[in-house]
């Protein structure tokens, strides 16, 4: 694949243009998925939680503090973005490029340090990335961080959202993972939809646009 997204083949004469996905916007029908992904224990996003962090941010800061004392260990699970919109929940689904990198861990560990104030807006996160499952597990108990991280490895949800595509990094035009944040309401359909966003400072400007949607 060239750098515009053009995929070469073996014959100089065989070329394939790849499409890049279409970016959402707001009022838009988030699209619906299912991923494998780690997540604590009672963090809310799995059916058998009964619950979602929105509801209240003692229930966030309580398993907030729970990883942080290492009571209890990242376990594998799914999660479905309808399931969690259908019991009422508002959800913060961010895509990043890669777990452990410098900049990824910077923006997750903001999220981890506003989890508490995002629920008090009646919102849970959860992170997408195409990383493999182990590598997230590490992520998660390395860093603390009290929200799922859902596995995408072949890039469809990625893609879905628009959160893959053309980028410019060095000076250059490159395809990959676009860092991208969607806030999607309980009926289903985005409020508010951010690509290429900067990992740093990424969280407080967040917040205040979403304290202004209610």
């Amino acid at each position: 694949m060239t750098e515009s997204g053009t995929t070469v083949g073996t014959n100089a004469n065989e070329v394939q243009t790849e499409a890049l996905p279409q970016r959402l916007e707001p009022g838009q029908i988030a699209p619906d998925f299912t991923l494998t992904a780690i997540a604590m224990p009672g963090d809310g996003t799995t059916v058998a939680d009964g619950a979602f962090a929105g509801d209240g941010a003692d229930e966030t800061v309580e398993g907030a503090d729970s990883i942080a004392g290492a009571a209890v260990n990242p376990a594998e699970t799914t999660v479905t973005l309808s399931e969690l919109t259908a019991r009422g929940a508002r959800v913060i689904l961010y895509f990043y490029p890669a777990a452990m990198t410098p900049g990824c861990t910077t923006e997750a560990c903001d999220f981890r340090d506003n989890i508490a104030r995002l629920g008090t807006l009646g919102y849970t996160v959860i992170g997408v990335s195409k990383d493999p499952i182990d590598k997230l597990r590490r992520f998660a108990e390395r860093d603390h961080l009290p929200f799922p991280l859902l596995s995408d490895p072949d890039l469809a949800v990625h893609k879905a959202y628009g959160a893959y595509g053309e980028k410019k990094l060095y000076g250059k035009t490159h395809v990959g993972v676009l860092r991208s944040t969607f806030a999607i309401g309980a009926d289903g359909r985005i409020l508010l939809a951010r690509y290429n966003v900067r990992a740093k400072g990424h969280v407080e400007s967040l917040m205040k646009t979403l304290a202004k949607l209610d």
